[in-house]
């Protein structure tokens, strides 16, 4: 009789533990937000999926696409890295690193080729570790989902970011760059094994960022009377390595 009621008991058991166990799994999908079908947005339903409302996934926009980036919510939920993206299109934040006011647009206007690249660089991420659940209604694609002028306008220039780099990357490959290296105790220097040390303006620097700017080449000693080669301050116009300020 002793061994009956034990049996009885453990089974009793069992079944408590295993109701408890299928309890928990059903409150933990309750609790988790919907899957998102993919379909048109508009700005005023984007804005809800901001990772405020823990029962909605959250969303972002980046060039139009939109992505649900629910899985990182550390970093996209509030008091996140990446919360002033949610629940948006603040496509030039991307790579223009304003994230307040005027900063979260989708906006390009006034960005240079390379950047624009860069933006689509940043889309291209999205669309590899994320879900795709749609097109924002607006700057990038129209009411029937079809790409606008202006987002054709920003693919063809990213284009022809990427070749000026490609460009650039050649033309610098024909010329060694200085060696160089930076300590906060030391400060920075550059030198040459082979040559002496010179800023040169970049060629095509002006066209890919619209600024100007200069990278350090290595130039053999005959060399040092070409145009445009500028001695580092406080270097010796002989010296193979140079300190900077």
């Amino acid at each position: 009789m002793m061994v009956a009621k034990m049996l009885v008991a453990s089974r009793l058991y069992v079944g408590i533990a295993a109701l408890v166990t299928l309890i928990a799994v059903l409150l933990r999908f309750s609790m988790r937000p919907p899957i998102v079908q993919s379909r048109l947005w508009t700005a005023e339903e984007l804005v809800l999926y901001n990772g405020n409302n823990n029962g909605l996934p959250i969303l972002l926009g980046i060039l139009g696409s939109v992505f649900d980036v629910t899985k990182g919510r550390s970093h996209y939920g509030p008091g996140g890295a990446y919360h002033h993206f949610a629940g948006r299109d603040a496509s030039r934040a991307f790579i223009s690193g304003n994230f307040t006011g005027d900063g979260l647009t989708d906006s390009l206007q006034g960005l240079s080729s390379v950047e624009v690249k860069g933006v689509v660089d940043w889309r291209d991420f999205y669309f590899r570790s994320y879900t795709f659940v749609g097109k924002l209604v607006g700057r990038y694609y129209d009411s029937e989902g079809r790409a606008t002028k202006s987002l054709k306008g920003v693919e063809a220039k990213a284009a022809r970011g990427a070749q000026l780099l490609e460009k650039q990357k050649e033309e610098e490959a024909k010329l060694p760059s200085c060696n160089s290296k930076w300590s906060q105790d030391e400060g920075g220097e550059v030198w040459c094994s082979e040559g002496y040390p010179r800023l040169i303006q970049r060629p095509l620097e002006i066209a890919i960022t619209g600024k100007m700017s200069k990278r350090c080449v290595c130039f053999n000693e005959e060399e040092l009377g070409k145009p445009g080669l500028e001695v580092y301050e406080g270097c010796g116009p002989l010296a193979k390595v140079c300190k900077l300020n």
